[in-house]
């Protein structure tokens, strides 16, 4: 009786120890599923917002990429020999052919010719000829004024063209306007393909473009009470910043929408981006069935074992059984279901792909945006200088400015000839460089900006010349990029200082020294699109283009904290030995 109790007790204490053991198992299984699901959903979801600001950045480039190429070309039809003959002979048979030869290659909506009375004379669209624009916006607003003029207006059908315009003259006198529309239908059908929802608005806060037709000409918060919209714009009805404020099935479902807005710089114009959550649910459920599938073997290996030594208790074991099979059902579903997710997955990492392509197209047309802005600025400063020095009557100064502008002219052709072969890195450009003229360069393009600021600049450059063995041009562009961040930086200065020391060893060491705010993270300070700036002001390629540039030379560019408060840009370049620079 004793030896049967102790048994008794034995198997008492066993099964008790069982119950602990999947007990504990469940219990920690509990905690990993829960401490899993927070963090894949924060990791997604923080991996989602990234891709949604980088699209963000992606659509404004574009956007202003269109402005900025069709607000050039009325300027050049409007010095067309062609058209000013046909306007001045009244002969229009070849003007239409003319502007259709020029559409495709310009890639505008559409051209149009009108005489100096508001007549469409010639128009890529047929339809056209004959209407009469007179008290149209474009042509009122052209005949007025001598630069290109843009116009924005809603049509017909609702929706809103853009159009640029200018007035083409001929010994003084007025003939006619040429208008180029931009084709915004292609920008929208892009942000279609890869966004749930784009909108643009202009300054009154109205919807001008948007992926979604209905809601043009309405402010944002009406167009998402539009119940007519498609299932995923639907979704963006139900707009949030994240899971928290969500329902529990809406949470399970992944039916939530990320909203990004950021200003595109131009005429006060706002864009507005919905992204869904989808895909993160799908993701943190895939990884979950994973860890509830080992856990479930777990368990059935831990009852399996145990089901050995308790082969008395056939009942139980017989339930056990049945509970084990119904588990294996419920994992057959789990894995049918992962396999879904594994070939959703597949789709994402295709459109990942095409992101990782898109995003490299937004850096180098953001680079082509960087590099030209200095040069424009200074047109800019020129063109009003020259203005006004001619309704002075001082015909002789606003030719110096002029000439100026002719001088950046060539500069920006030249920059775009080197991001085309920017590539190849070849050093067949090279010649000998002196660095002293380079920085003087420099300042003279920077002279407008420095102008409107009451910066002080201290010079400290050798007598002699400093010779290397480079591209002049390339260096400039450094330069200014580092004039440009210290200008920047001393802007909540009081007393801003701008310091720029050359010095010639063994290698040539160029310093630019500022007294502002200092540098916050010199680890990403030379990474693409890393800016401190406001948005609009910066895209955070300034830095990175130096960077590569100084490597080109065979230097290296370093930053720093001073030791007085501010920053310190030091460019280090191989100096150009005596005896090869009196050879050349």
């Amino acid at each position: 009786m004793t030896v049967a109790r102790d048994k008794m007790g034995t198997k008492s204490r066993g099964r008790w120890y069982l119950r602990l053991a999947i007990l504990a198992i469940c219990l920690f299984a509990v905690i990993v599923i829960y401490v899993s699901n927070h963090f894949l959903t924060q990791r997604f979801t923080d991996t989602i917002r990234n891709r949604s600001e980088v699209r963000l950045a992606l659509y404004i480039t574009n956007l202003m990429s269109e402005l900025q190429r069709n607000s050039v070309v009325p300027q050049l039809l409007a010095r067309d020999p062609d058209l000013i003959k046909a306007l001045e002979d009244n002969d229009y048979s070849l003007s239409t052919a003319l502007l259709l030869s020029f559409v495709d290659e310009i890639g505008a909506a559409s051209l149009m010719l009108l005489d100096r009375d508001g007549r469409s004379v010639a128009a890529t669209d047929r339809n056209r000829l004959g209407e009469s624009h007179r008290a149209a916006p474009y042509f009122v607003n052209a005949q007025r004024n001598n630069q290109t003029i843009y116009s924005t207006f809603r049509d017909e059908s609702g929706a809103f063209d853009f159009v640029y315009s200018r007035k083409i003259e001929s010994a003084g006198q007025m003939l006619g306007v040429i208008t180029v529309e931009v084709d915004v239908p292609r920008l929208e059908r892009g942000w279609a393909g890869v966004s749930d929802a784009v909108i643009v608005t202009d300054s009154e806060g109205t919807i001008i473009m948007a992926t979604e037709p209905r809601w043009r000409g309405l402010k944002e918060n009406e167009a998402l009470q539009r119940q007519s919209a498609p299932s995923a714009i639907e979704r963006a009805l139900r707009a949030t910043q994240g899971w928290a404020a969500l329902p529990a099935d809406a949470y399970l479902r992944g039916e939530a929408v990320m909203r990004r807005e950021a200003r595109v710089p131009h005429q006060g114009w706002r864009m507005v981006s919905f992204t869904t959550y989808s895909s993160v649910r799908e993701k943190v459920n895939g990884v979950l069935a994973i860890e509830v599938m080992g856990f479930a073997i777990l368990l059935a290996g831990l009852f399996w074992l145990t089901s050995r030594k308790a082969a008395s208790r056939l009942v139980f074991f017989q339930r056990e059984s049945a509970e084990l099979r119904a588990l294996n059902r419920r994992l057959q579903r789990e894995i049918a279901e992962r396999e879904k997710v594994e070939k959703t997955l597949e789709v994402a990492e295709q459109t990942i792909a095409q992101s990782s392509k898109l995003a490299a197209l937004g850096e180098m047309s953001a680079a082509v945006s960087h590099e030209l802005n200095q040069p424009l600025a200074a047109m800019k400063t020129y063109l009003a200088g020259a203005r006004l020095l001619l309704q002075r009557k001082r015909p002789e100064e606003a030719l110096s400015s002029f000439q100026r502008i002719d001088d950046l002219l060539e500069r920006m052709g030249a920059i775009t000839r080197q991001l085309k072969s920017y590539a190849r890195k070849g050093a067949d450009a090279f010649e000998p460089v002196d660095t002293r003229a380079a920085v003087s360069s420099a300042l003279s393009m920077m002279e407008p900006q420095l102008k409107t600021r009451a910066v002080n600049i201290i010079r400290t450059l050798p007598n002699e010349p400093v010779m290397m063995f480079g591209d002049r041009l390339r260096l400039e562009q450094v330069i200014i990029n580092l004039l440009r961040n210290a200008l920047d930086a001393t802007k909540g200065v009081d007393n801003p200082m701008i310091e720029i020391l050359l010095a010639a060893g063994d290698t040539i060491s160029l310093q630019v020294r500022d007294n502002g705010e200092g540098i916050e993270d010199l680890d990403e300070l030379f990474e693409p699109f890393y800016t401190t700036k406001q948005p609009g002001d910066g895209v955070g390629l300034g830095l990175a283009i130096s960077s590569g540039i100084v490597n080109d030379l065979g230097g290296r560019l370093t930053a720093r904290h001073a030791a007085g408060g501010g920053a310190i840009f030091e460019v280090q370049l191989p100096r150009m030995k005596q005896d090869a620079a009196a050879a050349e």
